[in-house]
């Protein structure tokens, strides 16, 4: 480690030791990110009847004016009950032996520091595979119901996700998280149904607060979605959920020979597109009708500080050679060469496969267009503040003037 805290080549597989400063934040907070409505379904049209009960009985905020989507929610969940009896009476043997043939690959990182890139640019390899938007919106009967229902619903999915530019699909990548939430109901995307109310999903980041019964109970359900999805697909998974950042030490027990890859990016970009997936997401999938700004810039605040502690105390425990650490700037301004560093810092093979797929894709991801958003300099000084450890331990400026920065380290 070098005198600014930065990771070395010797400390662990990593890119670059040194990194280079990112460039300065465009300079009023939130303003040029347009929202943009994610359509019909929200992340609670994949509840069971019993899991929407459940849910209603942990008392969530709710506003008349989403009577319309609750409606919809409960009369989907009498359907996805139906499928889900169906699936099981079909394949439910079948699940139940199934074994775990392939090494799971896993993506850490907070939101918004650039998972999705690199979920999408993984996946592109033909040996692998990942769980797509239908699979964790109906984990229980995707098996029975995936082909038909996509192909009568996937108009009502828009062409980008909500909180960006990225393209969505049912067919595309998505978070493994949002199974889980569906599956066991112990999952810190409970934080959708009650923003403002910490106590009902801060026991689900880590899981080593909760219940024996609890912790199997989520255990279980992960592996039941993973054998599913061996089932249809028999190939390696790569799981992209920035919860499983929080939990290294529970995953290396479940898949002790795993690989992992971390990326981190800019704080102040995390900071600021965070905020903005809060609002997106708790406008999408919330219940209730207003969250309380302060509330969620304060919860920015602190979840980031715990991923990123929590992090730091685990990544150790990750065997030698399967962990590897890249910056989110990096991997946009050279994904060929990052990903090639990736698949030789942890010994994959199949490179000659991804890469023409990359190159292939080379001008598209030159085209992309992200979020752009202001910062002024109390925002800039409130973040540096916060999360200052976490600037020097991934090397990247304050961009305040030396006497604000002199001024915050007293």
């Amino acid at each position: 480690m070098n005198k600014n805290g930065v990771m070395t080549e010797r400390d662990r597989v990593t890119t670059q030791s040194n990194p280079l400063p990112a460039p300065a934040p465009k300079a009023t907070e939130g303003d040029g990110a347009k929202f943009k409505p994610q359509g019909f379904f929200s992340i609670w049209h994949g509840c069971s009847f019993e899991g929407w009960i459940r849910l209603l009985a942990s008392r969530p905020p709710m506003h008349w004016t989403r009577l319309h989507k609750i409606a919809s929610i409960t009369a989907l969940s009498l359907v996805n009950s139906f499928s889900n009896a169906c699936e099981s009476a079909i394949y439910g043997r079948k699940i139940a032996r199934q074994e775990i043939n392939h090494t799971p690959v896993f993506i850490l990182g907070h939101w918004r520091s650039g998972t999705t890139l690199l979920h999408n640019l993984i996946t592109l390899d033909p040996q692998y595979t990942f769980p797509n938007l239908y699979e964790v919106m109906f984990p229980a009967n995707f098996l029975l119901t995936e082909r038909t229902v996509t192909s009568l619903t996937s108009w009502l999915i828009p062409k980008t996700r909500p909180m960006d530019n990225v393209e969505a699909g049912f067919d595309l990548p998505q978070e493994d998280e949002v199974a889980l939430v569906l599956l066991s109901g112990l999952s810190p995307y409970l934080m959708l149904a009650h923003p403002e109310d910490p106590s009902k999903y801060e026991r689900f980041f880590e899981l080593t607060d909760v219940t024996p019964a609890e912790l199997e109970r989520w255990k279980e359900r992960f592996l039941y979605f993973v054998k599913k999805l061996t089932i249809k697909h028999d190939k390696p998974i790569v799981f992209k959920s920035p919860t499983h950042t929080f939990r290294v030490p529970l995953l290396l027990k479940m898949f002790p020979d795993a690989k992992f890859i971390y990326i981190y990016r800019d704080p102040y970009a995390v900071y600021n597109s965070s905020i903005h997936l809060r609002r997106t997401m708790f406008a999408e999938n919330g219940l209730g009708n207003v969250v309380n700004e302060e509330t969620m810039k304060n919860e920015t605040l602190s979840i980031y500080s715990h991923c990123m502690e929590t992090y730091e105390r685990t990544r150790n425990l990750i065997p030698h050679g399967n962990l590897h650490e890249l910056r989110f700037e990096d991997l946009e301004v050279d994904p060929l060469g990052e990903m090639h560093r990736i698949y030789q810092g942890l010994n994959l093979d199949g490179w000659n496969q991804l890469e023409p797929k990359i190159q292939k894709m080379l001008p598209e991801l030159t085209r992309y267009r992200k979020n752009s958003f202001k910062m002024d300099e109390n925002l800039m000084r409130m973040v540096y503040n916060r999360w200052k450890p976490w600037f020097e331990r991934y090397g990247y400026p304050s961009r305040l003037p030396e006497q604000q920065v002199a001024t915050a380290d007293r």
